[in-house]
């Protein structure tokens, strides 16, 4: 059967076999082929050849001066502006850490440092800032010193009146009763303290409330009505319970002729609650006392006292036969309070730092010119009293009245003239 097209066979299937491989034995002779006209074909613009990265050439071994890499012509390598997935041609930010003709800066720590310093500095001030605001902002500056009259000539350094009064404003039934304040109303002075801030270092007075004292003349603190004094004498603290804190400075000027620069009270609430916001103080009782009336229950040695502690600690006198030594017991205190509060682990933590301002702010009463620079320095110079750069005494006592205290007169003439000048103290009370 044949399988080629009808006309065709093996042998002339492609033109008589001629190139198509033959399987004559007979070689192909030549042959003649037909010219074919083609027509040009249309100019187009061909595309560039590509171009070509020359290759440096290479010096031989030996005697080549240096071997130049070629990277300085400009070329980047590397991704392009998307990494390295990137086109490889751009110079832009992408390019691996290089710039167009040469590799990129190095970051700025100096100036990065710099930013960062100015930043922290700028944090500080504006926290500072805000605190002192926030702080200034809860004092309670209700004594007005510009109605005690007739007052005796400032000295030098700085005199504070430190108040403790029995005040239990804010304070909840149950606080009344934690803390065996009872809920007499009014408020009356539980502690009176003269503190003198100068170059000889601080000297802390304590003036027993049972102080025999005269009443002077005075205008009165809310009626603007003078009273003439009379040479009546009574009980230091019955001048606070009269016309309150006015009275109470003008009556400790007359009697001692210091003049009193600030006056700083706070009540039994806030004290409680400095306490408690500090972790409590740590205080070495030397002897053993119990007391019902303030709750007092101590065994002696070294303690830590929470606020209910510190205030039954400080008002405790009946288990004392004087009120000396119930004065002794409050200079202690305040002090070891002072000295164990204004230290870096309160004063940098803002943690304690706050609540510890927050608690003795809210129930801080002082006088219209006091700020809170006065209110640092008292803090720090009762802090010095316990730091050995200080003196604390009870103010020179000579006998009592049967009820009331009766001041050395000679030795409180002496101490209050060292003060005045700035001396060092060498008068000793009881």
């Amino acid at each position: 059967m044949n399988d080629w097209p009808e006309g065709w066979t093996g042998d002339n299937r492609s033109g008589n076999g001629y190139g198509q491989g033959s399987a004559s034995d007979r070689p192909e002779s030549a042959r003649s082929m037909p010219h074919v006209q083609r027509r040009p074909a249309p100019p187009q613009q061909r595309p560039a050849p590509p171009r070509q990265r020359q290759v440096p050439q290479q010096p031989g071994y030996g005697d080549a001066p240096e071997y130049d890499s070629g990277y300085n012509t400009g070329q980047v390598y590397g991704g392009g502006q998307g990494g390295r997935g990137g086109s490889g041609h751009g110079g832009g930010p992408g390019d691996g850490g290089y710039v167009q003709g040469r590799p990129a800066a190095a970051p700025d720590w100096r100036r990065r440092i710099k930013i960062g310093v100015l930043t922290l500095v700028v944090v500080v001030l504006a926290v500072s800032i805000g605190t002192y605001f926030w702080a200034d902002s809860k004092l309670k500056r209700d004594v007005d010193l510009s109605k005690v009259i007739e007052r005796p000539k400032s000295g030098d350094g700085t005199n504070y009146l430190i108040v403790g009064s029995d005040s239990r404003e804010g304070m909840t039934a149950d606080d009344k009763k934690r803390l065996h304040t009872g809920s007499a109303e009014g408020k009356r002075t539980d502690s009176m303290m003269i503190l003198h801030d100068g170059s000889n270092g601080p000297t802390l007075v304590s003036l027993p409330r049972d102080s025999n004292v005269e009443i002077p003349s005075f205008v009165g603190s809310d009626s603007g009505k003078r009273y003439e004094g009379k040479g009546r004498t009574t009980k230091l603290n019955a001048a606070y319970a009269e016309d309150g804190p006015e009275l109470l400075v003008r009556t400790v000027e007359f009697n001692t002729g210091l003049h009193i620069d600030h006056y700083v009270e706070i009540g039994f609430g806030g004290f409680a609650k400095i306490v408690d916001a500090i972790g409590g103080v740590e205080l070495d009782i030397p002897k053993a006392f119990k007391d019902k009336y303030s709750g007092a229950d101590f065994q002696a040695g070294k303690q830590t006292l929470d606020g209910q502690q510190a205030l039954a600690f400080v008002r405790t006198r009946h288990a004392f036969t004087s009120d000396l030594d119930r004065t002794k017991n409050q200079q202690k205190f305040l002090a070891a309070l002072a000295s164990q509060t204004a230290t870096p682990s309160t004063i940098i933590n803002p943690f304690k730092l706050y609540p510890t301002m927050g608690a003795g702010l809210d129930t801080l009463i002082v006088d219209k010119d006091m700020s809170l620079w006065d209110l640092g320095q008292m803090f720090f110079a009762m802090k010095g009293v316990t730091g050995g750069d200080g003196t604390s005494l009870n103010i020179p006592i000579s006998g009592s009245t049967g009820s009331n205290l009766v001041w050395d007169k000679a030795k409180v003439k002496q101490l209050v003239e060292q003060l005045n000048n700035d001396e060092k103290v060498t008068v000793t009370g009881n």
